[in-house]
């Protein structure tokens, strides 16, 4: 039926890593600090300010589905399918897996998955909204796979 649908997804999952940078750079440490400075203190509590973003970007997504849908017309549909699908990754690797708010998942042992951990370790270490470094999720500077790599092949060959 519609056979290009699963690559207007990938296209718009992959659109969102760097939309998700944009806006993590400069709105969360710009203008909506506000909103997103309590992600840079550890105070324990299941629910942040910064979970406003959660809407901000989820907005959308329903809108494409629904306004596609509703006009027959498609692409935003899938569009908006591939923001939700990137909504959960978001939530599963930075909620779940990096920061641990739901103990589902210890550590995974892999390079990109202990770049990424490293990278947004090098983010938080700023707790201000200036001077920030690693605004991705999912792409990180290229030294900290390098790091990561290093780091696993050196473990396995002690073991």
């Amino acid at each position: 039926m519609y056979w290009w649908g699963p690559f207007v997804l990938i296209a718009a999952f992959i659109g969102m890593e760097f939309v998700a940078w944009l806006a993590h750079k400069y709105l969360m440490h710009g203008s909506m600090w506000f909103f997103h400075e309590d992600h840079h203190k550890v105070n324990g509590e299941l629910f942040e300010k910064n979970d406003v973003f959660f809407l901000i970007f989820a907005i959308p997504s329903w809108l494409c589905i629904m306004l596609g849908m509703m006009y027959d017309f498609y692409v935003p549909v899938w569009i908006g399918y591939g923001i939700a699908v990137y909504g959960i990754a978001y939530f599963l690797v930075h909620d779940v897996f990096i920061h641990q708010r739901f103990k589902w998942v210890k550590q995974i042992e892999h390079p990109y998955f202990t770049a990424i951990r490293k990278a947004h370790k090098i983010h938080h270490k700023h707790t201000s909204k200036e001077e920030g470094e690693c605004f991705g999720m999912l792409l990180f500077p290229m030294k900290y796979y390098k790091e990561a790599k290093k780091y696993h092949f050196n473990k396995s060959a002690k073991a």
